[in-house]
């Protein structure tokens, strides 16, 4: 039995840190789809969202819409209205995921991923 031997060219791998042109590019997407999501949302949602801190990350090849919320009334409020923003996003990568985080040390995030949205259609 022979045994191939693969040989790669150092362009073929993938850098080990990012350069700052892909920092950039990395932010640029982040506020580009941050700015089309929340015009996609009806006012209910984007008063809510106005209300919390809220952005888009791609780290680890997956995009998060994270919310965090200021206190456990809003976050119960944004729970209730998951499943529209979730199918908002969907509409633009259907990989996301939605982690909603409660107030500092007053429980743990909530996660879902927006492909997994027929689970949570009886919350709409």
């Amino acid at each position: 039995m022979t045994r191939k031997m693969y040989y790669f060219n150092s362009d073929d791998s993938h850098p080990i840190q990012p350069t700052s042109a892909d920092i950039i590019l990395r932010q640029q997407l982040e506020y580009s789809i941050s700015k089309y999501f929340y015009e996609a949302c009806d006012r209910t949602i984007q008063n809510l969202l106005s209300s919390c801190r809220w952005y888009v990350t791609t780290h680890a090849n997956a995009m998060t819409l994270v919310i965090e919320c200021p206190d456990q009334v809003t976050n119960w409020r944004i729970l209730q209205k998951i499943v529209p923003m979730g199918t908002l996003l969907y509409g633009i990568i259907s990989s996301a995921k939605i982690r909603v985080c409660p107030p500092e040390s007053q429980g743990v995030p909530f996660e879902m991923r927006v492909d997994e949205l027929s689970v949570y259609r009886d919350w709409a």
